[in-house]
């Protein structure tokens, strides 16, 4: 059986083909530029070369037939025809507080993604437009969607709830909602399973780090709070939105320089963050390389963002009272040692003590490694998250009805002895070029 997954943003459209029988990826890639001109698809198969070539995609339907007749063409193809995928699982980030859990997409949970559309106006009408391209190539199976918001359901008003007058809440739905849900969920188990822990009984503080990020306190196996608020806005500095902000902030640029309302949200979500801090920068890896050549403002941007994720750490690891582990993830969280280096400095007081050697070794997507020291009190995990796994579970039990929340669902990533396959794979030959990545490997407990 051959699920396939998809995870339309504005401009881009990621997929995932998964052979449930054998539990193996056998394709990834994504489609970039999609409606904006110069479109690509980066494409990589089992046992092959990524391969990478134009197409251009005026909309998400065009897109989307690029992928089918990627995954279905000779050269790169990985399954002989559609018929072969049974389920379409689908990511969705702003389901409000309407879903506590994933669903099979039907009219009214369309329309209550639509209904979500001005909570998340960069998010959602792209999550909405690949659904309905993917219904039309894929009329006949079911499509599932898996909401960021969904997890974050379970937190109590003391979270949730902003100190504004109640009735915009009851009106208008003004609360915390908080996103990155899919990945939480999948790195919470994760950590559990390394602890040697009951899910249940285990106290997280995790962060994703990705060019969006949000911090998500975990306690008893559950999301207690998170950084991101009613929209995707609110929290850390990111690649272009601004994190925390005075909320006079807006009012007080529109008096000054006249700006609109809808002008002043959308600095705040496209021109600000690291892209505002530098004036020209959004990837990590060219502050970094900017910061070492003597770039002050990269040197700045870096030691902000760092700043603000100690911050909410330290206030994390305040309203859980115990922290079992620390866990970074998403692709700064994995990969990006240079900032896990400047967050995790100085934070042996409250117990977490990291390796720099450990620390610089660790990244990769292959394994999950432990940077912290010997003598730390609380572990420090690096988790290569897994969203799409999440994903094609929860289509595949939602077709055969055997699906639930995940506090009475059980993931096959909580097992012990679980492997990902092509993840074990990449490892035996990171191993080879880099024998210290052994050392460093995270085992359950």
């Amino acid at each position: 059986m051959i699920i396939l997954t998809l995870n339309c943003g504005s401009s881009s459209a990621k997929y995932q083909v998964y052979d449930w029988d054998n539990k193996d990826v056998l394709a990834v890639g994504v489609v970039e530029k999609v409606t904006i001109g110069g479109s690509f698809i980066t494409h990589k198969a089992k046992g092959k070369e990524e391969v990478i070539f134009n197409h251009d995609c005026p909309t998400h339907t065009d897109a989307i037939n690029l992928i089918i007749n990627t995954l279905t063409s000779k050269e790169n193809g990985v399954i002989s025809d559609m018929s072969v995928i049974k389920a379409v699982g689908h990511r969705v980030v702003h389901g409000g507080d309407k879903f506590t859990k994933s669903v099979i997409v039907d009219d009214a949970a369309m329309q209550a993604f639509t209904a979500m559309q001005d909570l998340s106006p960069l998010h959602n009408p792209a999550n909405i437009m690949g659904i309905e391209a993917a219904k039309k190539v894929l009329p006949n199976v079911p499509h599932c969607a898996t909401m960021d918001t969904a997890w974050h359901q379970t937190m109590p008003p003391e979270s949730y709830m902003y100190a504004v007058p109640v009735e915009w809440y009851e009106k208008y739905q003004v609360r915390r909602y908080g996103f990155h849900g899919t990945s939480f969920l999948y790195t919470a188990k994760r950590a559990a399973v390394l602890l040697g822990q009951d899910p249940f009984k285990t106290n997280l503080v995790i962060c994703h780090i990705g060019n969006g990020a949000s911090i998500n306190a975990v306690k008893n196996g559950c999301s207690f709070d998170t950084s991101m608020g009613i929209t995707p806005l609110e929290g850390l500095v990111m690649g272009t939105r601004s994190g925390d902000v005075d909320p006079s902030l807006p009012f007080y640029i529109m008096r000054k320089t006249g700006m609109s309302a809808v002008e002043v949200e959308s600095a705040l979500n496209k021109k600000a963050g690291l892209l505002g801090l530098t004036g020209k920068f959004t990837d990590r890896r060219d502050i970094q390389a900017a910061a070492v050549a003597g770039d002050k403002q990269a040197l700045r941007a870096q030691l902000i963002e760092a700043h603000h994720i100690k911050k909410y750490i330290g206030a994390y690891q305040a309203v859980l009272g115990r922290v079992d582990a620390l866990v970074l993830t998403a692709g700064v969280g994995e990969f990006a040692w240079f900032i896990r280096e400047k967050i995790l400095d100085g934070l042996e007081g409250i117990g977490m003590k990291y390796d720099p050697a450990k620390n610089k070794v660790a990244c990769t997507r292959n394994t999950e490694t432990m940077i912290s020291t010997s003598d730390s009190k609380i572990p420090i995990y690096i988790i290569p998250t897994d969203e799409e796994l999440v994903m094609t579970e929860d289509a595949y039990a939602l077709m055969k009805g055997t699906y639930d929340t995940h506090t009475h669902f059980t993931y096959s990533f909580q097992s012990n002895g679980y492997v990902n396959k092509g993840r074990a794979e990449g490892l035996k030959f990171e191993l080879a070029k880099n024998p210290a990545l052994a050392e460093i490997i995270a085992r359950p407990k």
